[in-house]
């Protein structure tokens, strides 16, 4: 029977929010989305209360507004102060506005800088940060879905239109360091995927610094982001870019400029796949164009080095007369060429948070308004990057571990609350394989300084 008052079947979200409060989130909330009468007449008071909820929701594994419900099961409810239903949140999401929105996006942006300084997320983010933008196209079904529209999408390879809205995506990661979601902003489907973007850079770029990014920025993208926006946001904030061009006149005649025996031989550390024909490729060869001026037609020409990599087209494959298939990108960096190549083959790191956020709160955008969705979006790099940090914390694999292994190792853990001399207890599983990791993340919570939390 299903009449266990006492028992907690995600007794990991005591040490994750409470590592979300160190961080300030109730604070930043309270003091940054604003509330007028007509509001409190609508939704209610506490937009803190509410969104911490949707968090912790997120954190225990919902894709739906219907799925929040799991932190009222049992006795989970016993661990916080405040716990909301899933129609009371449901109703607050539909009453955003864009306004409200752009504050949430702002304490997502401050309340990752403070994870930053009491975790151990982004290690090393002192000597090097690297920025990722990119976009995707989550489906939606029916007509009740605002900005829904049809774009494009890759599946398998090929390009589809799919009905659905678009989410666009920075990230900031380290050397060392997994990578955490800077920024996310909600857009209609067919919005091309550099609409927005300079922007969304330019507030990746201060999200960084704050977070300590003191030494090199390098921001990286593919041909969507490969214009002269992008790369003068860039210049403008002193920090270097590597940004996939789109092919035309000018770049096939500076490529044909380049001498034959000026060619050099790349190996990937790991094989990639070769985004024309989905084959793995390991070797390629690459060569550089010193002063390159792209964007020439524009209001704003650049001049950068240009980096050429050629890959040998299997499909007319010939030792004699071999046909080469090339990708250049436009870059400011001081590496070498074969290294610059190989950084810059590394920003499909992005695809990890796409895959992370898609097989977590993004499964579904649960609302039929654009702002509801847009907010449940921006709770769902939250949540991204808190669970990153209780990870950060417990160290080891769970570093660098995906969120589904976060929730199942740490979060979705079952236990049963006791209050002897009215003191709460958690009594947890015996012989759980990850009992030690666990109670380091607790440790580090509850019973470590690891930091004041942002109110003080």
């Amino acid at each position: 029977m299903f009449d266990e008052e006492h028992l907690v079947s995600c007794a990991g979200l005591a040490p994750v929010m409470g590592l979300a409060e160190r961080a300030g989130l109730s604070e930043l909330l309270a003091d940054r989305v604003r509330v007028d009468s007509a509001w409190v007449a609508s939704s209610g008071v506490n937009p803190a209360g509410k969104v911490t909820s949707i968090i912790a929701g997120m954190a225990a594994g919902a894709d739906c507004i219907d799925d929040l419900d799991v932190i009222r099961a049992g006795g989970t409810a016993r661990l916080f102060k405040q716990v909301y239903a899933p129609a009371t949140l449901g109703q607050f999401l539909r009453n955003l506005s864009h306004g409200h929105t752009s504050q949430l996006a702002s304490v997502a942006r401050a309340h990752l800088v403070n994870l930053v300084g009491c975790s151990d997320l982004l290690p090393g983010i002192e000597q090097r940060a690297l920025i990722d933008i990119d976009s995707l196209l989550r489906p939606v079904y029916g007509h009740a879905k605002e900005g829904a529209s049809f774009g494009h999408a890759k599946i398998a390879g090929k390009q589809v239109l799919r009905k659905g809205l678009s989410p666009l995506v920075t990230t900031i990661s380290t050397t060392d360091g997994a990578p955490v979601v800077a920024g996310i902003r909600l857009r209609a489907g067919k919005a091309g995927s550099g609409r927005g973007a300079a922007s969304m850079v330019t507030e990746a770029i201060g999200t960084a610094r704050q977070a300590g990014a003191t030494g090199e920025i390098l921001v990286r993208g593919d041909s969507a982001y490969g214009n002269h926006l992008v790369a003068g946001a860039c210049l403008d904030h002193g920090v270097r870019f590597s940004l996939v061009l789109t092919r035309n006149a000018a770049l096939d005649q500076a490529i044909a400029s380049i001498a034959e025996d000026a060619w050099t031989a790349v190996h990937y550390p790991g094989a990639v796949v070769d985004p024309d024909t989905g084959v793995l490729i390991s070797d390629a060869q690459v060569a550089e164009v010193e002063a390159f001026t792209a964007f020439a037609s524009t209001a704003r020409p650049i001049t950068a080095r240009l980096v050429v990599r050629r890959v040998r087209d299997v499909a007319r494959l010939d030792e004699l007369f071999p046909v080469w298939r090339y990708h250049p990108f436009l870059t400011n960096s001081l590496e070498s060429v074969t290294r610059a190549d190989v950084t810059h083959r590394q920003h499909a790191i992005i695809e990890t948070v796409h895959s992370d956020l898609i097989d977590g709160p993004l499964a579904h955008l649960p609302s039929g308004r654009f702002a509801a969705n847009t907010a449940w979006a921006i709770c769902a790099g939250i949540c991204h990057n808190l669970l990153r940090a209780a990870g950060s914390l417990v160290g080891g694999r769970h570093a660098v571990a995906r969120g589904a292994t976060l929730r199942r190792h740490l979060i979705m853990v079952p236990a049963r609350i006791a209050r002897p001399a009215r003191r709460k207890f958690l009594h947890l599983p015996a012989h759980w394989p990850w009992a030690d990791q666990w109670l380091r993340l607790w440790h580090h919570v509850f019973t470590n300084s690891i930091g004041p939390p942002a109110a003080t």
